[in-house]
């Protein structure tokens, strides 16, 4: 078996290949001897309830001991996570709901205290080892690891197995805990079905309680980790592999050793503190949950976080891989780290679960223990290693994957409502007082001031503030702003930063990273800070300006590379794409007043007349499909969160009511009334108008748009629920009988321009056919301006109950039926020649 290890001295990258051949218990289960507690559990999987299953697994559980579990442990934990690849599905944690019979079941089965972890915990007494290929790394974890560069996560240190001899696939060695924890992580993102996926709510989901459930064990806010009930001889159970705290990281940047104290990591003795045996859990825990989750970008964003040392590190190890004479097989696709290409897109449910982990780290952090203050006549006091790990864990661990997270999707997530959970994961991330635990006050959100403890946290994490709302300015002036969802999103973005005392917060960390070069001490390039030097965004001390200005630019050099372009938030450039959005917002929020309006007037003019057919009669408007977002109670709504958005924007950028008033002035409102009733910009094609790019952002801006309706043959419409299936269908084949006999005697009737051929025309063909409501080929408008005759109104139940009443009036006045269909055919022609006649006399004046 051979093991490579990575070594560094004085700062200086040196990769050592270190050849271990070892015997060893850790070996893949299909090298061991055939279980037969294995055959009989895979039998039992197919048969077996759910809840039989469980209770088998407690007694195996508990009576057997770890040489048989080992054996079980890979099937099973594929079993209820799910296979890598996705073909096999498991449990299906994330489509079983509270309302299954097996959801309590499962979660206490699985839950950190349950029988699952307690196998766990005897075979990480026990030492062993489980494969996992790197193919299921994240992707620039595995571009890293086939270039013989450490990876800058400590979690895949020394674990990387060379394959043996014929074998092409590289796996990493994780113990029984890492090892449950990456297939608990993974379960997230292994492909699944999406359809079933979108069926079932993300936040009630088995699985969405079920991380919840361990952030909570081991990421407690209050009080210690639970020490694990099984226990080697050396009176805890077995951490990983040490690392020493001279080690440094040679990715991304990172040139300090680990912001934790060396204690975290360090093997833990018999002497030692029982926190410190158990806090690497806890870290283990965090760092799988975001390697798996947010370690992911474009191949643009891999290629920029490669700094001169990664690339320097590379050339070396290659000189030494070329001067050995036998050479470890290298995997396919190596050589280059432009081969790193990884299709990353998220689900929304995968934001939901990481918005749920940036809401409990910032209640974690925030539950720091305050440091009581330094006496000289007493030792400083001893800190504990969980408080430890709280200083430094968002910061450390959680900033720069997010913000790139954060950043891929800002960049490419569709431009729907969907966005909703990622403007939510932003907004949690940079609030990160919501979280304390404090009792908030009388005051409403909008009111209450951010507090000047926060403002080092705004510094130190100023790109996810200015880059980021960049971001979500790109896509909101790109957004149709008149659907209430998207207003709502703007809104919500607007009132954040609008909070008091925030926007002074940002505008004074620009400030900082603007300040020169000289007054600053030496800096190590894109090196980050310790917590020794003042890192804690909680800490209560005062810092120097050169200190903190310090910070804010290692933050940005660590985030964005040294030659990084700052485009301030403040700026004149970004100032002018705000103007533009308000001008936007003016403009949704006339088009939305104006829709708002006219489906009031039209509800309320044909509330009446319908029932007795007078109104408007258009079948592709009353479709059941229509989009709820069209009605006037929505469109209120947009008006309110866009009046909202455009006073919060003017409060973060400090704009008066006379530059927004000039801004709305120069819309032109009078104008935008005379387009609004005009089609959006298009060019007359072979099949009908086609959309320009002026007509498009006319549309998706809302100051233009078709008025959509059915094409196709008007009689072959989808059967309402207010007509009679067997009538549409009987009416259609006698109309269409009549209209083939009687087509040239109806187009010479309807062509005639007299009196007869206007009366004609009203019976026979669509009063709406002449108009352009949206776009429609030659062909299709020539088929409706065609003379028919429609015997589908007949087939409505308000018609035949209309007709049913008739006939009972006429039953009681002694009239036969064929007496009331003369009156009702004598009726029905004096209301044509009537309609005709005020036509007539309107056109004349």
């Amino acid at each position: 078996m051979f093991l490579i290890s990575w070594h560094q001295d004085k700062n200086l990258p040196v990769f050592v290949l270190q050849l271990q051949v070892e015997l060893r218990n850790m070996s893949s289960p299909s090298l061991q001897q055939p279980s037969f507690l294995l055959a009989n559990l895979k039998a039992d999987a197919t048969t077996k309830p759910l809840v039989q299953r469980c209770q088998d697994l407690l007694k195996i559980i508990d009576e057997y001991p770890p040489k048989e579990l080992h054996l079980i442990f890979p099937w099973l934990v594929e079993n209820v996570f799910g296979s890598l690849d996705g073909v096999v599905s498991g449990w299906n944690l994330r489509l079983l709901h509270s309302r299954s019979s097996d959801f309590n079941l499962v979660l206490d089965f699985l839950s950190p205290s349950g029988p699952m972890m307690k196998l766990v915990y005897k075979l990480q007494a026990e030492e062993y080892k489980y494969e996992v290929p790197v193919n299921y790394l994240p992707g620039p974890v595995k571009a890293c690891i086939q270039e013989g560069v450490l990876p800058d996560c400590p979690l895949f240190h020394n674990k990387l197995q060379f394959p043996l001899p014929g074998v092409l696939t590289l796996n990493v060695a994780l113990n029984p805990f890492e090892f449950f924890m990456f297939n608990l992580a993974y379960c997230l993102v292994a492909p699944r079905n999406c359809l079933q996926l979108q069926l079932c709510s993300s936040t009630d989901s088995a699985y969405f309680l079920l991380v919840d459930r361990y952030l909570k064990y081991f990421l407690p806010i209050e009080g210690s980790v639970p020490a694990s009930p099984f226990t080697d001889s050396r009176g805890s159970v077995a951490a990983p592999s040490p690392r020493a705290s001279s080690v440094s990281f040679a990715g991304y940047g990172v040139h300090s050793p680990s912001l934790l104290k060396h204690h975290i990591f360090h093997q833990p003795s018999v002497n030692a503190d029982p926190a410190a045996q158990e806090i690497w859990r806890s870290e283990t825990l965090l760092q799988m949950f975001v390697e798996i989750w947010l370690h992911h970008y474009s191949l643009d964003l891999y290629q920029k976080l490669q700094s001169p040392q990664v690339k320097l590190a590379l050339l070396q190890y290659r000189l030494s891989m070329s001067s050995m004479p036998c050479q470890p097989l290298a995997p396919p696709g190596s050589g280059t780290l432009h081969t790193y290409q990884e299709p990353f897109n998220p689900s929304e449910e995968h934001v939901l679960v990481v918005r749920l982990l940036v809401k409990h780290l910032h209640a974690f952090s925030s539950s720091l223990k305050p440091e009581p203050p330094p006496s000289p006549a007493h030792s400083p006091p001893h800190t504990s290693p969980l408080e430890e790990f709280k200083r430094v864990v968002v910061q450390r661990f959680v900033q720069q994957k997010l913000y790139l997270f954060l950043q891929h999707c800002f960049g490419h997530w569709p431009l729907d409502a969907s966005f909703r959970a990622v403007l939510e994961t932003w907004l949690s991330y940079i609030q990160p007082w919501r979280y304390t635990g404090e009792k908030p006050n009388a005051q409403p959100d909008q009111n209450r001031t951010v507090l000047d403890k926060w403002e080092p946290f705004v510094h130190e994490n100023l790109l996810l503030y200015t880059k980021l709302f960049q971001g979500f300015l790109n896509r909101a002036t790109r957004t149709d702003l008149v659907n209430a969802k998207n207003a709502l999103m703007v809104f919500r973005a607007a009132k954040v930063l609008a909070q008091p005392n925030l926007a002074d917060m940002i505008q004074r960390g620009e400030q900082l990273f603007l300040e020169p070069e000289q007054v600053l001490p030496h800096r190590q390039p894109r090196g980050y800070l310790t917590p020794g030097q003042g890192g804690c965004y909680l800490s209560p001390r005062q810092r120097m300006v050169t200190d903190t200005a310090f910070k804010v630019k290692s933050h940005v050099y660590s985030l964005e590379g040294q030659d990084c372009q700052y485009k301030q938030m403040f700026g004149s450039e970004v100032r002018a794409a705000v103007m533009r959005l308000i001008q936007i917002i003016a403009q949704a929020r006339h088009t939305a007043k104006r829709i708002s309006d006219q489906s009031s007037e039209a509800a309320a003019g044909g509330s009446f007349l319908s029932w007795f057919g007078l109104a408007s009669s258009d079948l592709s408007n009353a479709f059941p499909g229509a989009e709820p977002e069209d009605s006037g109670e929505y469109l209120k709504k947009t008006h309110e969160f866009l009046d909202r958005a455009l006073e919060n924007l003017c409060h973060i950028f400090k704009l008066n009511q006379n530059q927004l008033a000039q801004l709305v002035a120069n819309l032109g409102p009078a104008q935008d009334d005379g387009r609004a009733n005009q089609l959006p910009d298009c060019v007359q094609g072979e099949n009908g108008p086609v959309l320009t790019d002026l007509g498009r952002r006319q549309i998706i801006n809302g100051l233009r748009r078709f008025e959509v309706q059915y094409q196709g043959d008007p009689e072959l419409q989808p059967i309402r629920s207010y007509e009679s299936a067997l009538l549409v269908r009987l009416l259609y084949r006698a109309s269409s009988l009549l209209n083939n006999r009687l087509q040239a005697q109806m187009g010479a009737l309807c062509s005639r321009s007299d009196f007869l051929g206007r009366l004609g025309r009203r019976y026979l063909t669509d009063p709406d056919s002449c108009v352009r409501r949206s776009p429609m080929s030659r062909r299709a408008l020539e088929r409706r301006q065609q003379p028919r005759l429609s015997l589908r109104p007949l087939a409505s139940y308000r018609t035949l109950l209309l007709l049913l009443l008739v006939y009972a009036l006429g039953a009681l006045l002694s009239l036969g039926p064929l007496c009331s269909t003369a009156l009702l055919l004598m009726g029905a022609l004096l209301y044509g020649v009537l309609m005709t006649l005020c036509a007539e006399k309107l056109k004349t004046q």
